[in-house]
């Protein structure tokens, strides 16, 4: 009899213990459900209605339709790929190629490491209105210096053809210095048997950065496209400081457009657009991040 009591007793201790991690995850699990799949399951319904605050109406796909419709929607969305691929692209060359520089042996090497790490601390409202104050066409400090050296300064941020450059320009000043700092833990973290083994070889500088340095940072190579991506992808407030969309709609992006929806009461369609919003980012980062991974792996 006492026997099967104490093995009642240890069965239920074991599976005391085997359970009790499980409470961890409920706060998690809270929060994710209260301000995650709630919220992205409303979304997905109130896309579907012409809401207002009080009341809405299902009227079923024609939100979406109506946003590709309008040409203004269009140009936004053409306009977030643009912005993603060359802010992405951008972080992944300069991050790679100023860690490189600021993990070799160079005069103050830890003061430049924190200087390009700084953009990224300040407020990005900040860096927008500051640099829409630099980049202004008549006054701003850039055409000014330009006009010294004799060069007539274009209108960076009123030109059409440059404002949305103009604007991934400055996000990847801001944002270079998290790509930077991937790549230098990922080449602090080279094994200098390479290294040392490739300069007993022969190999040139440029031979190493080919062949083993850009080779064994693949995983930091994948962290930055994924992050740097899906950050471009979304990006509004940078955007929204510097151009506000403009001029015209030449420099709205998706998020920009759902915004402007909002103001003008729209909520139906900007919804929509959310929607939009976030299938494009899942469907480009979910299957990126296990391609990358796979090859990784692979590697």
């Amino acid at each position: 009899m006492n026997i099967e009591v104490k093995m009642r007793k240890t069965s239920k201790a074991s599976l005391a213990k085997k359970q009790y991690p499980l409470y961890f995850y409920l706060p998690a699990a809270v929060f994710f459900l209260l301000l995650f799949a709630i919220p992205t399951i409303a979304s997905f319904y109130f896309s579907l209605t012409r809401w207002t605050i009080f009341d809405h109406e299902f009227i079923g796909l024609e939100n979406f339709k109506q946003f590709f419709r309008e040409p203004a929607l269009v140009q936004g969305f053409i306009n977030t790929f643009i912005y993603a691929f060359v802010t992405s692209g951008s972080k992944v060359v300069i991050g790679l190629l100023l860690a490189v520089l600021l993990t070799s042996q160079i005069v103050g090497r830890n003061f430049l490491r924190s200087v390009v790490f700084f953009p990224v601390l300040v407020s990005t409202i900040g860096v927008g209105v500051t640099f829409k104050v630099l980049l202004d066409p008549f006054d701003g400090l850039v055409n000014r210096s330009l006009a010294v050296i004799g060069v007539d300064g274009p209108g960076w941020l009123t030109d059409p053809n440059l404002a949305l450059l103009s604007v991934a320009a400055v996000d990847v000043w801001k944002g270079v210095g998290i790509a930077t700092l991937i790549y230098v833990a990922a080449i602090v973290g080279i094994p200098r048997d390479y290294l040392e083994a490739a300069e007993v070889d022969g190999a040139s500088k440029i031979q190493k950065f080919f062949h083993i340095t850009m080779p064994l940072c693949r995983a930091a190579t994948g962290t930055v496209i994924i992050l740097s991506l899906i950050g471009g992808l979304r990006s509004f407030d940078l955007i929204w400081a510097m151009t506000r969309g403009g001029p015209g709609f030449t420099s709205d992006v998706i998020a920009s457009v759902i915004y402007k929806q909002y103001q003008a009461g729209f909520f139906g369609l900007s919804t929509a657009g959310n929607v939009v919003l976030f299938i494009v980012i899942a469907a480009i980062a979910i299957p990126l991040n296990y391609w990358l991974n796979r090859r990784e792996v692979a590697q």
